[in-house]
């Protein structure tokens, strides 16, 4: 494919996934009992043919580096091309830290510059899709357009607040942008994904980061919108995001137990591709219910656990309840508990005969990595 790939995975989405991101950039965040948030971008990127990638890092990237380090499951161990892994930019005199999306590449230049493919891919990496680059870059072609931005239309979503919402006219041709309207106009949302020459992003970068216009939305598609043909290109398929914050995440989650959403990930070719691990499948012993559950290897069952999702190396021990939950690497939960609408971060421990209950799904309680009850 004749474009490269650029995944914004600076951030830790402004606090708004509160102490799930205070060790890990939201990107990395584990989903749907096998995943990271970025496996899913990554995979379409390779899945699209795009064979040079750059991953823009800045905030709790350790364990964000850590997965990515062998790329080759994405089929990025390549000698032209490859996965990159780019921070903030670095010198004798100091350093800056990205001060919004649009610094983020300005600050990596050198990738754009060492590049000679013709267009280039900019997504985010914590959305959950699966998209063929290859149609939104035949379509920005044809309409001969500046820029294109990828949206879908929300109609059945109560609040679009924390979304970009687009104005268009019948040629699907930008007329406005709001940034995260508190009453949206329309119910066309900017999924953050955007297809542009690498030439004109370059030039733009160059005119608008050294005065100070730092994002990629506010300072490059609202303040050319009217001097730049930029198109929208509308996505039917399953998106959903992790970004907007703690519901975002828990109802990402729960959609994986969905047969018809979980077979677009892992029973429909191309598939979703991941960093392996070594680990024996799951083990159910004689008191175990499980129902309505994915399970993480490594894991082992002895109580009940239902509408749950359960990453890898857990253990639930007998007499114990688990539903409506999100329990992550290495959690363990003693006997006689009752676990209902929560999110364990990794190697919480739950000693014996404890209730841990949240509000709601909408409001669930969280426990941070480590926690010992």
């Amino acid at each position: 494919m004749k474009a490269i790939g650029i995944i914004l995975a600076g951030g830790n989405s402004d606090g708004r996934l509160g102490i799930l991101t205070d060790h890990r950039a939201s990107a990395a965040l584990p989903i749907g009992s096998c995943y990271r948030a970025i496996d899913f971008t990554l995979s379409n990127m390779s899945n699209s043919g795009i064979g040079k990638v750059a991953v823009l890092a800045q905030f709790n990237s350790r364990s964000l580096r850590d997965h990515l380090m062998s790329s080759k499951w994405w089929d990025f161990g390549r000698k032209q091309g490859g996965l990159f892994v780019l921070t903030p930019y670095t010198t004798n005199n100091g350093s800056n830290w990205f001060r919004g999306t649009a610094d983020s590449i300005y600050q990596n230049m050198a990738y754009l510059l060492r590049s000679n493919e013709k267009y280039v891919i900019i997504t985010s990496g914590d959305s959950i899709y699966k998209m063929d680059y290859t149609k939104v870059l035949q379509y920005h072609i044809e309409k001969d357009a500046d820029i294109t931005v990828v949206y879908q239309d929300m109609k059945d979503r109560k609040d679009l607040s924390a979304f970009g919402i687009m104005q268009m006219d019948t040629d699907h041709r930008l007329l406005g942008f709001e940034e995260k309207p508190k009453e949206a106009q329309t119910c066309f949302a900017s999924l953050g994904i955007y297809v542009i020459s690498r030439t004109l992003l370059i030039s733009l970068l160059r005119e608008t980061v050294p005065q100070g216009g730092y994002g990629l939305v506010k300072d490059i598609i609202i303040a050319y919108k009217d001097k730049l043909k930029i198109y929208g290109y509308e996505f039917n398929g399953y998106w959903n995001t992790i970004g907007t914050g703690i519901k975002g995440y828990f109802q990402t989650n729960m959609d994986f137990l969905k047969k018809e959403i979980r077979d677009i990930f892992v029973n429909q070719d191309p598939y979703i591709e991941t960093k392996p691990k070594d680990e024996p499948p799951a083990k159910y012993n004689s008191g175990a219910e499980v129902s309505d559950t994915i399970t993480g290897s490594g894991s082992i069952f002895n109580g009940k656990v239902e509408h749950s999702v359960i990453f890898r190396k857990v253990y639930i021990a007998e007499n114990s309840v688990v539903r409506n939950s999100i329990l992550m690497e290495g959690v363990n939960i003693g006997k006689n508990c009752l676990i209902e609408n929560a999110i364990f971060d990794k190697d919480v421990v739950i000693s014996d005969g404890q209730q841990v209950i949240g509000k709601s799904m909408d409001e669930p309680i969280i426990l941070k990595k480590g926690t010992i009850l």
